[in-house]
C-alpha cells in the first residue's frame, strides 16, 4: 500500500479516503499549517508521495523538506496556475481563447486604469491576480465605480503584508455557462456546470457569481466534445496533471476563465466511472517517479 499525504482535511479529503484505499492507497492528513514544528526533530510519520502542494508556500516548503516526498501537484503547479494573469497569457501563446483581460500591477495612475479598459465595455470584473473561491471579484458599471474600486486595492495594497499588488480587469460575460472540467493525467475525466442555486434566483435574479463557496451549486454534466479539447489543450499547456479548467460559454464564445491546480474533487458521480482508477494510476505513477 502507498501512503498518501493530504494536506487538506476538508472534503476533499474525506472522498477521496474509501475510493483510493480501494487501489491500494492509504490516505492520511498531513497537516502543513495551524500547527508547531520542531526542526530540529525528525518527522514520525513516513509518506510515499504528496497530493497537491499546500496552499500556504512557505509552510509547503517546511513540509517538503522535512518529507521529501514527490508531488502530484507539486509547487510549480501551484504558482502557475495560481497567477490568473500568467496563464492567461500562456493560453493566449498557445492559441487557447481567454476573456480580454488587463493586468495592473499597482501602484499605477488613474490615467494608465482608464487607457487599460479604454477599449473594454462596462461593465467590467475586477479580480485579484492570485485569490481563489471568487473573494475579492467584483462587477463595476462604469469608470466611477472601477475608479472607486482601485482607491479601494490601493489603501489595501499600502500594507507591506500584502504580498500580490497585483489584479486583473477583464470583460464581463454576461448569461455565461459556467463549467469546471477535471484534468487527470492528459484525459477528461468528467465535469460539472455551476449554476446559481434556485433559492438565492428567487431572492435577487441580478446575481452571478458562479462560485461553489459563494453559493452556487455544481451539477454533473456531459461535456461537450470541443470543451473537453479546450481543457486538455489548457493542462497540456500548463503542464499540469492534475488539473480544474474553468470555461465560460456565451452564445457566441467560448474561453477558458482560470485553472485550479488545487481542485475540489466533487461528487465523485459528477464525474466518468474511471474517475479514480486514472486519479489512483497517476498517484502511483508519481510514486515511482
Amino acid at each position: 500500500m502507498l501512503t498518501l499525504a493530504v494536506t487538506t482535511a476538508s472534503t476533499t479529503f474525506d472522498r477521496m479516503q474509501e475510493p483510493l484505499t480501494n487501489h491500494d492507497i492509504t490516505v492520511e492528513h498531513l497537516q502543513a499549517t495551524q500547527r508547531t514544528v520542531d526542526l530540529t526533530q525528525s518527522p514520525t510519520t513516513e509518506y510515499d508521495v504528496g497530493f497537491v502542494y499546500p496552499g500556504r508556500l512557505m509552510e509547503g516548503g517546511v513540509v517538503s523538506a522535512r518529507h521529501n516526498i514527490p508531488w502530484v501537484n507539486g509547487r510549480d503547479a501551484i504558482l502557475t496556475s495560481r497567477n490568473k494573469a500568467g496563464v492567461l497569457a500562456m493560453l493566449e501563446r498557445a492559441e487557447i481563447p481567454v476573456p480580454e483581460t488587463r493586468v495592473i500591477s499597482n501602484p499605477v495612475e488613474y490615467d494608465a486604469v482608464t487607457a487599460a479598459v479604454d477599449t473594454l465595455s462596462f461593465p467590467v470584473v475586477i479580480k485579484p491576480n492570485s485569490a481563489t473561491r471568487g473573494i475579492g471579484v467584483t462587477k463595476v458599471d462604469d469608470i466611477d465605480s472601477l475608479l472607486g474600486t482601485i482607491d479601494y486595492l490601493d489603501l489595501v495594497h499600502d500594507y507591506q503584508a500584502t504580498d500580490d499588488k497585483s489584479y486583473l480587469i477583464q470583460e464581463f460575460l454576461p448569461n455565461a455557462r459556467d463549467y469546471r472540467i477535471m484534468v487527470v493525467d492528459g484525459t477528461v475525466v468528467g465535469g460539472v456546470e455551476r449554476r446559481i442555486s434556485c433559492s438565492h434566483a428567487n431572492t435577487d435574479d441580478t446575481r452571478w457569481k458562479h462560485n461553489v463557496h459563494r453559493g452556487a451549486t455544481a451539477h454533473g454534466v456531459q461535456i461537450p466534445d470541443q470543451y473537453q479539447e479546450l481543457a486538455l489543450k489548457t493542462a497540456s499547456a500548463l503542464d499540469i496533471s492534475y488539473l480544474g479548467v474553468d470555461i465560460l460559454v456565451t452564445e457566441h464564445r467560448v474561453v477558458v476563465s482560470e485553472t485550479n491546480a488545487r481542485p475540489t474533487i466533487d461528487d465523485t458521480k459528477k464525474y466518468d466511472a474511471d474517475f479514480w482508477d486514472r486519479l489512483a494510476t497517476l498517484i502511483h505513477q508519481t510514486a515511482r517517479e
